[in-house]
């Protein structure tokens, strides 16, 4: 209970998110791996069998995305410095964005790998399920690259937190990128809501820059930060460097 008490209101909802995100993943690999065993109908039949199940999940995700479209307390600064709100003039007038460059780099790596899968799709190798489950996957990571782990920023973006990341809101339209070729309205929704998102995000970045930079917005420095996940991926690195030493030290005892 003491380790809970340390965790931001934020990073416990990201918690939340990860944990029904990894369930639904999770049903969805039980029914595409069924259908598949016993011969039968695509997981698109049997997930549109289950209406609760689709709504429900449609539903979520859609009310998630709203929410991004206005300013909220218990979303991550990483996509409320668009806001005008949460814009507090620093006094400098330099904009500052490291990272900005490395997002056409990262949103071309994007678009050729879900390219390569959707031509795949195309071609009858791939089918519909396997790209539900590829969403789904994808859902899962993004919530995994908030909280423990993001390849985008130690290696493309170089950006200090997900606070500063230049491409936060870039997640849903990410995320829904292999829903481009499932046909349905309930996919195609989810796209189009995910791309009005990211659209929103970038007239915002061009028109108010200096609300994305930290030299120029104090709501981006650490002292102004009401996630601190940044602490908790600190303990986490700890951690993780303690099982290193402690299994490194096991192996050199056994080989006495």
């Amino acid at each position: 209970m003491t380790a809970v008490r340390k965790y931001s209101k934020i990073t416990i909802l990201h918690y939340i998110r990860l944990g029904y995100r990894s369930v639904l993943f999770l049903l969805l690999a039980v029914f595409y791996i069924s259908s598949r065993i016993n011969a039968g109908e695509p997981i698109t039949v049997l997930i549109e069998k289950r209406p609760a199940i689709l709504v429900i999940t449609w539903a979520v995700f859609v009310f998630e995305m709203i929410l991004r479209f206005f300013p909220s307390r218990m979303e991550s600064p990483g996509c409320q410095k668009q806001f005008k709100r949460n814009y507090i003039k620093s006094g400098e007038t330099t904009i500052v964005v490291h990272d900005n460059n490395s997002t056409v780099l990262v949103a071309l790596i994007w678009i050729i790998f879900n390219g390569l899968i959707g031509a795949l799709r195309m071609a009858g190798v791939l089918d519909d399920g396997i790209l539900i489950l590829l969403c789904s996957a994808y859902s899962v990571c993004d919530m995994i690259c908030i909280l423990f782990f993001c390849p985008f920023q130690t290696w493309f973006l170089k950006n200090k937190c997900c606070g500063t990341c230049r491409i936060y809101n870039w997640d849903y339209a990410m995320m829904f990128t292999p829903l481009f070729f499932v046909r349905s309205g309930y996919t195609w929704s989810l796209l189009a809501l995910s791309v009005a998102l990211l659209i929103r995000w970038e007239i915002t970045f061009y028109r108010y820059p200096e609300r994305f930079s930290e030299n120029t917005n104090e709501y981006l420095r650490c002292k102004n930060c009401p996630e601190k996940l940044c602490t908790h991926k600190k303990q986490l690195k700890r951690l993780w460097k303690q099982v290193e030493d402690y299994t490194t030290e096991k192996i050199r005892r056994l080989r006495k």
